[in-house]
């Protein structure tokens, strides 16, 4: 009997709690808000009264489905589709970022071998080109191998000489 007075209790004062929220005019919310509120109300209040509450969320994975498959994805040289939003990016890690995702966690998310590129092929080449052109990646001392020596040429007066 003491355990349905405290349920009851709990289900008045969550109750109580939820309009005394909804009456406030700097709150806003929407209808669909309101019963996980009145939910969490009462799980909240139950426990403060020393009640238990067996109500444990259960993680369910959630699945998600790509945009387009992994090898429509690498089939340009020039960029990569996103699975996320079948959108093609040069790079994918920026758009990773806005999505709140690590590559590492983008490749297990869709089911990608640890080697799936992050970067364009072609993209990828142009830049290695710029920085190997600007002479990134040599060591400091390092200098591009300068052409043999032209053999000295002959002057007028050497081959006069020589008759």
């Amino acid at each position: 009997m003491a355990e349905d007075t405290t349920d009851l209790n709990a289900v008045e004062l969550a109750t109580e709690l939820t309009i005394a929220w909804l009456g406030n005019p700097n709150t806003r919310s929407s209808a669909e808000d309101v019963p996980a509120f009145l939910g969490k109300m009462h799980e909240t209040v139950s426990m403060l009264l020393g009640g238990t509450t067996d109500t444990t969320p259960v993680e369910t994975a959630t699945e998600y489905t790509p945009a387009v498959t992994a090898r429509k994805s690498l089939a340009s040289k020039d960029h990569i589709i996103s699975m996320i939003d079948g959108k093609s990016y040069k790079t994918l890690r920026r758009h990773l970022a806005t999505h709140g995702m690590t590559p590492a966690e983008y490749r297990e998310r869709y089911g990608l071998k640890p080697d799936y590129p992050m970067v364009a092929e072609n993209y990828s080449e142009s830049r290695r080109a710029m920085a190997k052109k600007i002479g990134l990646g040599r060591k400091p001392g390092a200098r591009k191998p300068e052409a043999a020596p032209a053999a000295p040429r002959k002057r007028k007066s050497d081959t006069a000489g020589a008759e």
